[in-house]
């Protein structure tokens, strides 16, 4: 499966999140650590003064916060420091740095692709830390959780300003510059050979300003041009329609209704995916699960899979940075000695099993028209700081195969299907031999029956 291959190799594979080995993690972090060193220092924002202020009076939350810095191991691969100082030094420094980079919008780092795209730049800069034992525990928090949504709601609202709008460019760090449109066009081309260009494939005015987008989510939630992405078999309702444009990532089938989800296996546990909902009891107890991540490069709409009516549709609050412990230096079930333990820089990426039970996320139900497919479950997983779910669908009402459900806030992350036991699919893309984004509406499989 994707999801346990070798760590440094894979990051880009899962999505293109994050920098692509240690050194290009430690360029990125150095520098924006070496700016934010050598700048004036600003006034903390509320929101990151809320943090400070609860890290501040709440024991449980200091020893936390500040254990998770101190359990980092004293070599160069956590440090670029000869004295073995990690980059981000205490909690008074992971302020300042969280300071600066909720008012930036992420670029395109084209350094001759050591680093490229850096798409979360808050987890990169937590990362280390989250594969500690404190942190382990810090980021399953609910008082850490509440304050750090108000930190992501505040670099969200940066990201709706026409601030944000500014990395849309075609300089050499804008995202419609001579490296980052080309891939953004190499990603909505596959797995054609077509070689439509970014004009042909998004609605955009090249004429105005950053292409007419008025923010840095304008541009990540872009549409299609009408036509584009065309919907499978429209009145075929065996046919079952990709939700998102996203990769394979796993397949489990006869699910358990409730599993130890966050052990390195990561088997699915219906009961936590689906927040305890009545549903997973009696529409879902040994379903299937069809997950698939989507490209930091990608369109980040969700669209319904079958035609139906929404049963339920609601978001369930979440972790943001919970990463499980076998992606760090506290592994249990790791064989090799602790002081050989490392954390995986794409530690929530890769653990995205874990994220569907944990993570912020959008569940909505839908009641097919097709008694052979019954009741669909579709779970929108919010990763890291891509924690905002929309959802544009309410309960009662009919969608049409193709039509959307919603859409990830800046950026995106991962998403499961749900389908009950017994139900006959076919065709489904295989993880592992799938290895580009499944367009989105295009056929994903059928139900025979």
């Amino acid at each position: 499966m994707p999801a346990h291959h070798s760590h440094a190799p894979r990051l880009h594979h899962i999505g293109r999140w994050m920098p692509s080995t240690n050194a290009a993690h430690h360029e990125w972090l150095g520098g924006v650590i070496d700016h934010v060193d050598k700048r004036k220092a600003h006034p903390l924002h509320p929101a990151i003064e809320d943090f400070k202020q609860l890290i501040e009076s709440n024991t449980r939350v200091f020893i936390l916060v500040s254990s998770m810095f101190e359990e980092l191991p004293r070599n160069r691969t956590y440090s670029t420091d000869p004295t073995g100082t990690p980059q981000i030094r205490d909690y008074h420094h992971l302020l300042h740095v969280l300071n600066y980079l909720i008012t930036t919008a992420p670029t395109w780092s084209d350094m001759s692709h050591r680093v490229g795209l850096v798409g979360l730049p808050i987890n990169a800069v937590l990362d280390w830390s989250m594969g500690t034992p404190s942190g382990y525990a810090a980021y399953l928090d609910p008082d850490i959780n509440a304050a750090l949504k108000k930190i992501l709601d505040a670099w969200g609202a940066f990201l709706s300003s026409p601030a944000s709008a500014e990395c849309i460019n075609p300089g050499p760090h804008g995202w419609l510059g001579p490296t980052a449109k080309p891939d953004l066009c190499a990603v909505a081309n596959e797995p054609t050979a077509s070689s439509l260009s970014f004009e042909d494939l998004y609605v955009c005015d090249p004429a105005a300003p950053h292409h007419g987008y008025t923010s840095w989510d304008d541009f990540f939630t872009r549409l299609y041009r009408p036509g584009i992405r065309p919907v499978a078999d429209p009145h075929n309702e065996a046919v079952i329609a990709n939700a998102c444009e996203s990769t394979p990532y796993k397949i489990a089938h006869r699910v358990k209704s409730r599993d130890r989800f966050w052990i390195k296996s990561q088997p699915y546990s219906l009961q936590d995916m689906l927040a305890h909902d009545p549903l997973a009891h009696s529409h879902f107890t040994h379903a299937t699960v069809y997950q698939a991540f989507l490209s930091a490069l990608s369109y980040h709409r969700w669209h319904a899979p079958v035609s139906g009516t929404i049963h339920k549709a609601y978001t369930v609050p979440g972790t943001y940075y919970a990463e499980p412990l076998f992606e760090g230096i506290a592994d249990p079930d790791s064989q090799v000695a602790p002081a050989a333990h490392r954390i995986d820089l794409a530690g929530q990426v890769t653990a995205q099993e874990y994220n569907s039970a944990t993570a912020t996320r959008a569940i909505i139900f839908i009641d097919s028209h097709n008694p052979a497919i019954g009741m669909v479950g579709f779970i929108a997983v919010g990763m890291c700081e891509v924690s905002t779910c929309d959802i544009t669908v309410r309960a009662g009402q009919q969608v049409h195969k193709g039509d959307e459900l919603g859409m990830f806030h800046f950026g995106g992350s991962t998403h499961c299907l749900v389908f009950r036991e017994g139900i006959k699919l076919e065709g489904l893309p295989v993880p592992g031999e799938v290895t580009h984004n499944v367009p989105v509406k295009s056929k994903l499989g059928t139900v025979n029956g």
